[in-house]
């Protein structure tokens, strides 16, 4: 029976979303009207705001604090401290978490994927303090770490009271934190495991199982959607963060303070399809392109290739006059020996005039130094 009305009311969901009247794409910045109280548009490669509302105001967030509990447990995971099937025993206090769950029995054992995937796709609350208590012994210790990492961040306008997002004095983010922290999730190949999966299914210990769906409903919905997180309390109205991808452009988005699911869901798209229809990427810097080729003096090699050691790609708007430029600063040639990522000088991205990113020029070959009778050989073929 509860499959039955799950199937049924992920219908009816369904069928109101697909009637919602045809949103509008904005073709200007002051185009863009949001009813919600806070917004931001991020491009994903550069970092670059494309658009923002109030994005630095102080306010409740909701399930998008688990943003950052999902950040820690794939840090986790990248650490190489905790694996898939890493088995993770549940307490009492955390089965007994109100609000979004999946109904953790306390006192058994469930594997870090699924209560990972459980977190990521239905927003479940008894998971997320689940990890919280494996990774920091208790809840209360492992909110400090989520203050601590969001310092590292740059999330100057974020404190958190607790792992979940129900409502608790003193904690609140804003929309720029929000997609600065899901910038850095979107790193991380584990989360896209799980992060567009529609509908799932929890089975626990004792056989019992429970339906997973996924509360962002713009991955079924929204071309190139691939990720995000919701929010919904009365506290906070009706949020989300959210990540779609199309081409070699990706966007994140915001939205804090709907006043209802489809306006968050309705507003998300608009800031989506305003940075798609007037912006793109454009790729400055390339760590597979050589900047130049330097001579070497004594060594075997007579000349180096030098390379940029990252990428870089600035979004710029359609049909505006380039306003990058990159200037190569290096020497007129490199002495042996040389190491695979030795620093041989920088390459400088100005917009406007103005430096944005200086990136490290390095060989990517080891250029051993030349021997006396490396020289004679020299001397030979030029006889």
């Amino acid at each position: 029976m509860k499959k039955i009305f799950t199937s049924i009311l992920l219908l009816i969901l369904a069928f109101s979303f697909l009637l919602t009247p045809p949103l509008h794409i904005a073709h200007a910045e002051s185009d863009v009207e949001l009813s919600s109280k806070s917004g931001l548009l991020m491009d994903y490669s550069s970092g670059e705001i494309l658009f923002e509302k109030d994005a630095t105001n102080h306010l409740p967030v909701a399930s998008m604090v688990k943003m950052m509990t999902i950040l820690i447990a794939l840090e986790e995971f990248e650490e190489g401290n905790v694996s898939l099937d890493t088995m993770i025993s549940t307490t009492e206090n955390a089965s007994g978490m109100g609000g979004s769950q999946v109904f953790i029995d306390p006192y058994v054992e469930y594997s870090f994927e699924d209560l990972l995937k459980s977190v990521i796709v239905a927003s479940a609350n008894d998971a997320s303090v689940a990890l919280a208590e494996y990774f920091n012994g208790n809840e209360k210790s492992f909110v400090n770490r989520m203050n601590r990492r969001a310092k590292e961040l740059g999330m100057n306008d974020t404190n958190y009271s607790n792992c979940t997002g129900l409502p608790a004095p003193e904690q609140y983010s804003c929309a720029k934190d929000s997609c600065v922290l899901m910038r850095e999730i979107l790193k991380h190949d584990l989360y896209h495991k799980y992060s567009s999966i529609w509908m799932d299914t929890l089975t626990h210990p004792s056989g019992r199982e429970t339906e997973l769906v996924n509360t962002n409903k713009l991955i079924r919905y929204f071309q190139g959607c691939d990720g995000g997180k919701t929010g919904s309390t009365n506290e906070a109205g009706c949020c989300l963060t959210a990540s779609a991808k199309r081409g070699d452009m990706r966007l994140i988005s915001c939205i804090i303070g709907a006043e209802n699911s489809k306006t968050r869901f309705n507003e998300s798209s608009l800031l989506l399809n305003y940075g798609f229809s007037n912006f793109e990427n454009k790729f400055l810097v390339s760590v597979d392109t050589a900047l130049s080729t330097l001579p070497v003096t004594k060594g075997k090699a007579d000349e180096a290739e030098v390379f940029a050691n990252e990428n870089f790609t600035a979004v710029v708007k359609k049909g505006d006059k380039d306003k990058y430029e990159t200037i190569l600063k290096l020497p007129e040639k490199v002495k042996a020996p040389l190491k695979s990522g030795d620093k041989i000088g920088s390459v400088i991205v100005t917009k406007d005039g103005n430096i944005v990113k200086e990136i490290d020029v390095v060989v990517k070959e080891n250029i051993k130094h030349s021997s006396y009778f490396d020289g004679l050989g020299k001397i030979a073929e030029n006889w």
